[in-house]
């Protein structure tokens, strides 16, 4: 009992009729069986009662039986120990931290940040050191804000462009887990307007608060990734509304450029009796990263548009082929695309991601710190089994991702695929010591080579 007030007490009060924290609403009134009422619904509830005629009441009560009533034995509605969940609880600002969140010798140099994502991500070496020098020049923005000194630093969001599969959401996940920051990821085709059905913009700041365990000064410093950001461009020949389209633009205008926004905490719905806290968004990066498909066409239209007359004119399929044509976007592009100017201009580091090829699949299969094939491996270890795949095994997995068209994605429903049977037989038999993956075996041509223990 001793431990859970220790806890109670590193948390604000929240008051049980209107959701309001003690920071906002003054000193609480606790009463029996945890629940706090503070002072304004106290004086609404008193302010009720003035109509009602008191004599009409049978018996005399005085203040002394109200402190001994408990609350929790009577029958009301939704009335329990701890009516506040606690996902919902949010932690006392005015509690003095031991140490500061963070300073520069904790923010990595760009080379050491890309050095990291080298480990995890294969390929994409401009994307990576794109990204290190942005989230580098971000902290020490933060850093030198609050200083407050020299000339102030305007915030650098990121703009991801990139084919489906290429390590976009891969790529930033990994890049929060390095830094050790709160991370929030979101699906820009859920947002909607305000009023409408769907996730509200601000939806996006309580998936980051809930990510930095309802800590307002550590969720200030964090990353949010809306992914599919290419799915709110603005509606062509339309004539209704476009309430997920060009709206969704605006409205997030305000949360990339900064300001303070007003969030429920532990829930995305404003409609719930939740807690709200202020988050001011000037220091969260905001890295947005969509496929944006048929934005090719358009870079070819560009590209081509001065060249297809004439002796020194271009053949119309020079760029069909062309794998890093993702590199050539400019913000032309991107509006005739669909995005409005004011949200494109929220957004002035662009970062590319290329497709991958066959030496990139191959690489992506063995390299990374968690690769698929090394998954696989160490699922067989536990039964004291080798897996071993040959290189045209490795060669065969690589094309056959290529065909599917879906990036990196295509691997693990690959291998998925054939490593099924090997799965389910291998634990029958307690003699088997190492299974080889031959590119036979993967053309169902024959089975996998299968060495026993007293081999």
């Amino acid at each position: 009992m001793e431990d859970n007030k220790k806890d109670d007490n590193k948390y604000e009060k929240i008051c049980y009729m209107c959701r309001r924290s003690e920071s906002k609403t003054g000193t609480m009134i606790s009463m029996p069986g945890g629940i706090d009422i503070c002072p304004d619904c106290i004086q609404k509830t008193f302010n009720s009662m003035q109509s009602m005629d008191i004599s009409k009441l049978s018996g005399k009560m005085n203040m002394d039986d109200i402190k001994n009533i408990d609350l929790s034995s009577l029958n009301i509605p939704n009335m329990n120990v701890n009516p506040i969940p606690e996902r919902a609880r949010v932690k006392k600002r005015d509690e003095k931290r031991t140490e500061p969140l963070f300073t520069m010798k904790d923010v990595p140099a760009p080379h050491k940040i890309k050095e990291m994502l080298d480990e995890y991500v294969i390929g994409q070496e401009q994307a990576k050191k794109v990204i290190s020098v942005a989230v580098y020049n971000h902290y020490k923005r933060i850093f030198l804000d609050k200083d407050k000194e020299g000339t102030r630093i305007e915030k650098s969001n990121i703009l991801m462009i990139g084919p489906t599969g290429s390590g976009k959401t891969y790529l930033v996940k990994t890049l929060a887990k390095l830094l050790n920051v709160p991370l929030a990821i979101a699906d820009a085709t859920s947002l909607t307007e305000a009023g409408y059905i769907g996730d509200d913009i601000e939806s996006v700041i309580s998936k980051l608060l809930l990510s930095a365990g309802n800590d307002v000064e550590r969720a200030e410093c964090g990353i949010v990734f809306i992914d599919e950001i290419d799915k709110i461009a603005k509606k062509k020949n339309t004539n209704t509304r476009d309430v997920s389209g060009e709206s969704v633009q605006q409205e997030l205008l305000k949360l990339l450029e900064g300001s303070k926004v007003e969030v429920p905490v532990g829930t995305n719905q404003k409609n719930v009796l939740a807690p709200m806290e202020t988050v001011n968004t000037d220091n969260i990066l905001f890295i947005c990263g969509g496929a944006f498909p048929a934005l090719d066409d358009i870079i070819k239209e560009r590209l081509q548009k001065n060249t297809s007359v004439g002796f020194n004119s271009d053949l119309k399929d020079k760029y069909d082929n062309e794998a890093d044509l993702y590199s050539k976007v400019t913000n032309e592009d991107i509006r005739k695309f669909g995005m409005i100017p004011e949200f494109i201009g929220r957004l002035p580091v662009v970062c590319t991601l290329s497709k991958l090829d066959k030496e990139a699949f191959k690489k992506i299969l063995t390299e990374p710190k968690n690769a698929i094939l090394k998954q696989y491996k160490r699922l067989l270890e536990l039964d004291e089994v080798e897996l071993v795949f040959d290189d045209d095994a490795m060669d065969y997995i690589a094309q056959q991702a290529m065909k599917k068209d879906t990036g990196a994605r295509a691997l693990r429903s690959i291998i998925e695929e054939f490593m099924l049977d090997i799965m389910y037989e291998i634990p029958k038999d307690k003699n088997i010591g190492r299974v080889i993956i031959t590119r036979d075996y993967l053309e169902h041509k024959g089975a996998p080579n299968i060495v026993f223990r007293n081999a």
